[in-house]
């Protein structure tokens, strides 16, 4: 197990490139079983534990994965003979119950173990599970499996009864090969979502509708490989503009598509930051302390939940007072505790956080709870006075692709160290 060590007080400057976005990257890994001929072909894939992760589920399963050099990766389902995904492999990562709608429309049947992931709050599949009843699909719940099976899925009309990103996904992926039209309302509408669409439709399926809330699939027979290059990571892109914010630095994030960032540029704005960008980069320069800012989390276009903790950490060293209010995920304040170690000033009431800025921090031994709490630490370690040591950094491996390297090219003095 590795720890990472931050010595504060450096000012960020230089430009860094934003990987392939690891929520769309991760549900076309899981849709890479559905084709009948040909291969996937993933661009620009992150290097990322939960895509280990993926791909090692997907090789047990038959796939034949390969990967060149330079991250891209070429999957060929057409030896597939198990449709399994076990708990020892899917126990860290909330996106294995993607599996599901692709195995249960391909092949009629899918066994999976009820997901793990971060411990940040309730994430249940039962929305998945009975839109999946609703298009023909008989499941059994028990021992900690998923349990599906079906001749044929049948379209049907789906209603969420909240915005679900992977139920949204998965019954997309399912519904890409059922008879008939199945129209999902109340539907995400994540860029990561539309992302998908197209990729699928690449393969033969039939949605329209994908960034609205009414999604329409017209199922068909059989789906075909395809080349396809994901999106950008917009969680990836803001968490290096408040990296920039926090050190007051100047640094250009590239390989980004600035409009899907929009809210939190919108409150880094209002923080104080000098914003520029062009068709695919940004540049955030802070010249002076940040303003405090309140936020809401919400789902997209509104400020996303995975950027809640990192702006949080830009608060803790803000001028004035400020509330952080999460409402998406009813545990998603873990990281305050470790935050308060380095001297933030912090309370929590419920799903609101309210900040008093302090004018700076101090190193501490903090401990990472989950991937976006990870990140948090680490931006508070760069502002910090000292030394920050990070522990259970493999959080952070999840969901950021060599950051260290990356933020050590823009002079941050960080390095991983065994435990």
């Amino acid at each position: 197990m590795d720890k990472l060590l931050i010595q504060g007080g450096q000012s960020l400057s230089g430009s860094v490139k934003i990987s392939g976005a690891k929520n769309s990257v991760l549900p076309m890994l899981c849709a890479s079983v559905m084709p009948t001929t040909g291969v996937v072909q993933l661009e620009n894939v992150p290097h990322l534990q939960d895509v280990t992760t993926t791909t090692r589920l997907l090789t047990q399963m038959g796939v034949s994965v390969t990967m060149d050099e330079f991250m891209n990766i070429s999957l060929d389902p057409s030896a597939i003979d198990n449709f399994y995904a076990p708990y020892d492999l899917v126990k860290t990562m909330r996106s294995s119950i993607l599996v599901l709608g692709p195995l249960l429309s391909r092949f009629g049947e899918a066994k999976v173990s009820l997901p793990g992931g971060c411990a940040i709050g309730l994430r249940p599949v039962d929305m998945h599970l009975k839109a999946l009843k609703k298009m023909g699909a008989e499941i059994k719940v028990e021992r900690g499996y998923i349990t599906a099976r079906s001749k044929r899925l049948v379209g049907a009309n789906i209603t969420f009864e909240k915005k679900t990103v992977t139920g949204t996904e998965n019954i997309i992926m399912a519904a890409s090969l059922a008879k008939g039209l199945t129209k999902i309302s109340n539907a995400a509408n994540e860029p990561e979502i539309s992302d998908l669409c197209l990729f699928l439709n690449k393969m033969g399926a039939k949605i329209s509708g994908y960034g609205t809330d009414m999604i329409e699939i017209d199922g068909v027979d059989a789906l075909k490989g395809t080349k396809h290059k994901p999106l950008p990571d917009r969680i990836e892109a803001g968490t290096f503009m408040i990296a920039a914010a926090i050190t007051r630095g100047d640094v250009e994030i590239n390989n980004i598509v600035p409009k899907h960032s929009y809210a939190v540029i919108e409150k880094l704005i209002e923080a104080g930051a000098e914003i520029t960008s062009t068709d695919n980069s940004i540049r955030v320069k802070m010249r002076q302390r940040p303003k405090a800012v309140d936020i809401e989390t919400n789902a997209y276009p509104y400020f996303p939940t995975d950027m809640q903790a990192q702006m949080t950490a830009l608060n803790s060293v803000a001028k004035g007072d400020s509330y952080v209010r999460e409402n998406i995920f009813e545990n998603r304040f873990m990281h305050v505790q470790e935050l308060e170690r380095m001297g933030a000033l912090i309370k929590v009431d419920d799903n609101t956080a309210t900040i008093s800025g302090t004018k700076k921090l101090l190193a501490a031994p903090v401990m990472a709870t989950d991937l976006r709490a990870s990140a948090s630490l680490i931006l508070a370690g760069l502002a910090a006075e000292g030394t920050t040591e990070i522990a259970r950094v493999y959080h952070i491996d999840r969901g950021y692709d060599c950051i260290e390297e990356k933020l050590q090219l823009i002079g941050a003095r960080i390095s991983r160290k065994p435990m």
